[in-house]
């Protein structure tokens, strides 16, 4: 059976930009010398732990007997039967490479004509990157397989590869295209050369998702193929067996039957974070640093909305900008024609400005209340209420700067609340102070 590991080194040498990432230490973090730095989680085994399910397992409604073939030669007859823990075959045996025994899943026997539709399916609980899918047959491999991906959790299905004896008949795909710029996330179709793969001494498919691919060297500066290689899920269709088996006299040898899958990827975090975690709902999620949120870290946090959200790269961290907002707000919104005019330099805007204060960087005080310059903008008690005088002010709104209230005739005081000299308080509402009559109290 061919290990993880050995995968893991197989592709880390075909690809130096994967090297490149092999080559972070697993105890770096998201910051050097306090500041941000590119950043991801460890390299891994995404199906390990994961939740997979197959439409067709031997054994699970009645009991069947199985006999598997290599290159014509019969290897194993035996009964299969999901009650027995000694000849059961089920998904699980997928992922247990760490056995010493070799394991397959088996399908139930193929009683149409094909094409048979047998799938297996692996859900993730969270987008991940990918790098290379492999499937280890327990006997030749398929003639016709077909692997799809899913970034929306199985709501839409992506084609991601082929593999026919008859891609075009089958799948109407020309086999081995040329991949160009603009069409990177286009699925190609190859043949399975006999359902052995030349890399390795036992029927394998072993499929990179960046083989081909012209910016796969750049994949930090291309979002096509940051998409391309992103999935939640995975769903691997076995559509048709080697013509000699399909063939074959007994139903007994037509079966689908895998001793190992492997994906290799990462938990994608946007290069924002180097771990994922499960959260307190037992979803998985990413650990953000930089200023960012979300399961992917995919947009910034409330506060940090002065500049565009954008993936970390090893050029640049692209750490999300807080907002300015004085201490007055929690929240800001990125707005992207301010973003522009300033020069790429800020683009935020304050949102529910609190304390009293108003304005993109909370930065006055909002009608009805003024400035006191005794304290900094930032102070919670730097905007004052103008408490105008409800009968000696013509308004309730006051002079932002010193807090002056519009006064009627004869009145004065910053709160207008006291009579000009010269006048005299009466009991109107209307005309709170009138001028004194000379002689008229003589």
């Amino acid at each position: 059976m061919i290990s993880f590991h050995r995968l893991f080194f197989f592709f880390a040498l075909l690809y130096p930009s994967f090297q490149d990432i092999l080559d972070l230490d697993e105890e770096d973090t998201c910051y050097e010398n306090n500041k941000p730095v590119f950043c991801l989680p460890k390299f891994e085994n995404v199906v390990e732990g994961k939740k997979i399910t197959a439409s067709s397992t031997c054994g699970l409604k009645n009991k069947s007997r199985i006999c598997l073939k290599k290159r014509n030669e019969y290897l194993k007859c035996d009964v299969c039967d999901s009650t027995d823990r000694t000849k059961q075959h089920p998904t699980d045996f997928l992922t247990d490479s760490d056995t010493p025994n070799k394991t397959c899943w088996i399908s139930e026997a193929l009683m149409t004509p094909p094409p048979h539709n047998v799938s297996i399916r692996i859900h993730f609980g969270k987008s991940f990157e990918l790098t290379y899918i492999s499937i280890v047959f327990c006997q030749d491999a398929p003639d016709s397989v077909a692997l799809y991906k899913s970034m929306d959790y199985g709501q839409h299905w992506t084609p991601f590869q082929y593999y026919s004896s008859s891609c075009m008949d089958f799948y109407g795909v020309r086999p081995n295209q040329t991949i160009t710029r603009d069409n990177e996330q286009e699925a190609l179709c190859s043949p399975l050369k006999g359902g052995v793969s030349a890399t390795y001494d036992t029927p394998t498919i072993a499929f990179s998702t960046l083989e081909h691919r012209p910016n796969s060297f750049n994949l930090d500066n291309s979002p096509v193929l940051q998409d391309w290689v992103t999935a939640t899920d995975i769903k691997i269709i076995f559509d048709r067996l080697l013509q000699n088996n399909a063939l074959a006299s007994s139903y007994m040898t037509m079966h689908y039957a895998v001793s190992d899958l492997s994906i290799g990827g990462r938990c994608k975090c946007n290069g924002h974070a180097d771990r994922c975690i499960t959260d307190e709902f037992g979803r998985l999620k990413c650990v953000c640093k930089h200023n960012t949120e979300g399961r992917d870290c995919e947009r910034c946090k409330p506060l940090y909305q002065d500049k565009p959200w954008a993936r970390a790269t090893k050029q640049n961290a692209n750490e999300c900008v807080r907002c300015n907002c004085n201490g007055h707000s929690n929240v800001c919104r990125f707005n992207k024609e301010l973003y522009e005019w300033s020069g790429h330099t800020s683009g935020g805007i304050c949102q529910d400005c609190k304390h009293n204060t108003a304005g993109r960087f909370c930065h006055y005080c909002k009608e009805k209340y003024y400035r006191d310059v005794t304290v900094k903008i930032s102070h919670e008690q730097a905007c004052k209420a103008c408490d105008c005088h409800h009968y000696g002010s013509k308004g309730k709104v006051c002079n932002s700067a010193n807090g002056q209230c519009p006064c009627k005739v004869g009145v004065i005081g910053r709160k207008c609340n006291l009579c000009a000299t010269g006048y005299q308080q009466t009991r109107s509402k209307i005309v709170p102070c009138q001028r004194k009559i000379s002689g008229l109290y003589n």
